[in-house]
């Protein structure tokens, strides 16, 4: 059997929490202290975050957050946080397109670390532009 992608309406996240925070944990350590884990669970709960999750024979095997943004051409579905097995494939990417064009997102974007960089653009993503900070 293959992966599912599956949307968590908001209602079911507080009963699915405990069994995606360890995928979500996993990448919010390489989030560079953006957000924490009890914000990441507050977004997804008031709804300022959506989550999917992968699937395979009854048990969830991976976890992503995402939030949209508008801007004057575009709606974007911003990639917050991935962890898991089989969440980013190329079949899972299909899956979440489908999903997102439902919610009105004409785009995709997430950030990552290189590795991650280049394991996206194997599934069709394009680099734009690289962030890079510091603090003030």
């Amino acid at each position: 059997m293959s992966v599912l992608i599956q949307p968590v309406a908001q209602q079911y996240v507080a009963q699915l929490w405990p069994q995606v925070e360890p995928f979500i944990a996993k990448a919010e350590k390489h989030g560079g202290g953006d957000y924490s884990m009890d914000q990441i669970r507050m977004y997804v709960n008031l709804g300022l975050w959506w989550l999917v999750v992968a699937v395979e024979d009854k048990q969830i095997k991976g976890a992503m957050t995402g939030t949209f943004i508008s801007y004057p051409n575009d709606r974007v579905a911003f990639i917050t946080t991935t962890g898991g097995e089989d969440i980013c494939t190329e079949d899972s990417l299909n899956q979440l397109r489908e999903i997102l064009r439902s919610q009105g997102a004409t785009k995709i974007q997430a950030g990552g670390r290189p590795a991650v960089v280049r394991m996206l653009q194997g599934l069709g993503f394009t680099s734009r532009y690289t962030v890079v900070e510091t603090n003030i």
